[in-house]
């Protein structure tokens, strides 16, 4: 299993770094892609071989063939934490518990905009559904995970903090701030981040969920990590996945993470391209040339300047990360 505990520390230091991966439940949200159950599991692999600390395997309430392909990746991923979403519903529950999970991902929305108009329900019945939820998850051993969905226009934070407080009270293993509809830059996420931490008391992990509809998903993220407050972030490969404008690319946290604040995480990154190719295929959805990472131009450079510093210099005088790094 994946390293789970965390120990906090300065840049240089040894902080460990989890990451979730939602290639396959986020991911697969983007619109006109629908992964056959096989294809899932070939993805869930993969993401196993590469490293991430638990797979996000799909939302098992949904449907039939989401059902069975996350009970076919819980079957067979043996190295990373499966996990499973969930609504604060007792048959969202069950329904991972009958797919074999031993991770669940529960959430509900923590905004008024989402509580009034979507949900219909009081801040008093989010409260008692989110602690209900986790209370039943916990009494069938299962490793929690809250989010608090669009936590980040939850006005006025202190309400977050309470529900925070109370799942976390009811034994939730990690919580986490999710930014529904992007909205956040680095800055204001590193401060939500730190107040999180600071108020909400208790041994559980923080984690942070960034959607990319301002093209910050990936500097909120690392941004949360960097603040000393978020253990873990979410990400799904090529930054695929869920509506509008995608999420945080996973690869460019983890490279991030590793190669510029110098923690620890888990990832192979010799096996990032494989893992980002087999997935641009299955979703039918091209890598552009000049994305970070895993773009085909990613290691290139036609540039007079830049290609006599490379071939009469070491390449990191135009390379900030080393291109053996990342097999083709």
């Amino acid at each position: 299993m994946a390293q789970e505990n965390v120990v906090r520390a300065s840049p240089g230091g040894s902080k460990y770094v989890r990451l979730l991966d939602t290639t396959l439940r986020d991911g697969e949200q983007t619109p006109g892609v629908a992964l056959k159950p096989e294809d899932k599991l070939r993805i869930a692999l993969k993401l196993e071989e590469l490293g991430v600390d638990s797979i996000e395997a799909g939302f098992p309430i949904v449907s039939e063939g989401e059902f069975k392909a996350v009970k076919a990746i819980a079957r067979e991923v043996s190295n990373s934490e499966v996990i499973a979403l969930a609504r604060t519903r007792k048959e969202d529950i069950d329904r991972a518990i009958d797919a074999g999970v031993k991770a669940i991902h529960i959430f509900i929305a923590t905004s008024d905009l989402h509580m009034k108009y979507k949900l219909r329900m009081s801040r008093e019945e989010v409260v008692e559904a989110a602690v209900n939820a986790v209370t039943y998850a916990k009494s069938h051993g299962l490793t929690v995970e809250f989010s608090a969905e669009d936590a980040t226009r939850s006005d006025p934070p202190n309400f977050l903090v309470r529900v925070f407080q109370e799942v976390v009270n009811a034994g939730a293993d990690r919580l986490d701030i999710a930014d529904t509809v992007g909205v956040m830059w680095p800055s204001r996420m590193a401060s939500l981040v730190r107040f999180v931490r600071d108020m909400v008391k208790g041994n559980y992990l923080l984690s942070v969920h960034c959607h990319d509809d301002f093209g910050m998903a990936v500097a909120n993220s690392v941004a949360a990590i960097e603040a000393g407050g978020a253990d873990q972030a979410h990400g799904t490969i090529n930054g695929v996945g869920g509506e509008r404008a995608g999420n945080a690319a996973l690869e460019e946290i983890a490279a991030a993470v590793k190669f510029l604040l110098n923690y620890n995480v888990n990832i192979r990154f010799e096996r990032v391209k494989e893992v980002s190719d087999l997935v641009s295929r299955l979703f039918g959805i091209p890598v552009p040339p000049n994305k970070a990472i895993v773009g085909a131009n990613a290691f290139s450079h036609e540039s007079g300047i830049h290609v006599h510093g490379v071939l009469s210099n070491p390449p990191f005088t135009y390379e900030p990360i080393d291109p053996t790094s990342r097999h083709e």
